[in-house]
């Protein structure tokens, strides 16, 4: 690869190693030699400037995900990153503090790589594991939930997607968000998180997940239960709405 950039092999081992940040100059020249990526390096490298609060972990996981033709994900507590509605993500990222601008380039981020990730041919074969308290969390407002609740339906009638719901009940992932590629697993908690390659690793994550399955609603239950979600959203936002709207014209 050396010889191919131009870009000094140690350098490039400092890269990969996660211990020096890839620049412009090494987006573009990986770009010329890898054309097939069609400019996923310099794309990359340009969102990851945006969202400084970035992992230095976690940096070398999208390449594993956009190249995997299966993922499996749990994340507890939230909605998966992958099916956040752009309202609903707003939300969420407006609870951590940060400055508008970190904000909204981290907004952008988030939605970018959704659209990899839904934009891949042939589609990512996928399993999604729904934390149940997830679907009662207030993120936003009720409108917000009841949409993103109604995107969730449409995400579950894929036809490369399971999803299934998680019930609210204890379970030795509960504290650990998870995301498996066919080679490479992405684990988080509230401090940190860590990318994993190593097959032992791997399998017995793998193996964790298939436990929270066994004891996931099934997928049809889950749809069922999405349903009564958003229609419950619904009718909350709904009577939000007529609630607000005499002091509204009271105010004009």
């Amino acid at each position: 690869m050396a010889r191919r950039t131009g870009i000094n092999a140690a350098h490039l081992s400092r890269i990969e190693l996660g211990q020096r940040p890839p620049t412009e100059k090494t987006a573009a020249a990986l770009d010329r030699v890898f054309p097939e990526k069609q400019g996923w390096f310099s794309n990359w490298q340009s969102e990851s400037q945006s969202w400084p609060e970035i992992p230095a972990t976690f940096k070398n996981w999208p390449d594993y995900e956009d190249r995997s033709t299966t993922l499996r994900a749990w994340t507890p507590g939230i909605v998966d990153g992958l099916m956040q509605t752009e309202a609903y993500a707003r939300a969420l990222i407006a609870t951590a503090g940060i400055g508008r601008d970190t904000a909204a380039g981290r907004l952008q981020v988030r939605m970018e790589r959704q659209r990899r990730f839904w934009e891949r041919r042939p589609p990512v074969r996928t399993v999604f594991i729904v934390d149940e308290v997830a679907l009662y969390r207030f993120v936003g407002s009720a409108d917000v939930m009841a949409e993103q609740c109604r995107y969730l339906i449409d995400v579950a009638q894929l036809p490369n997607v399971v999803l299934q719901v998680m019930p609210v009940i204890a379970h030795a992932v509960n504290n650990s968000g998870i995301m498996l590629a066919d080679t490479a697993a992405w684990l988080e908690h509230a401090a940190a998180g860590y990318v994993f390659t190593d097959e032992r690793t791997v399998s017995s994550l793998a193996l964790r997940l298939d436990t929270l399955r066994a004891e996931a609603r099934t997928a049809s239950a889950s749809l069922a239960l999405l349903n009564r979600m958003a229609e419950t959203w619904d009718r909350l936002g709904e009577s939000q709405r007529t609630q607000t709207r005499p002091a509204e014209a009271a105010s004009r």
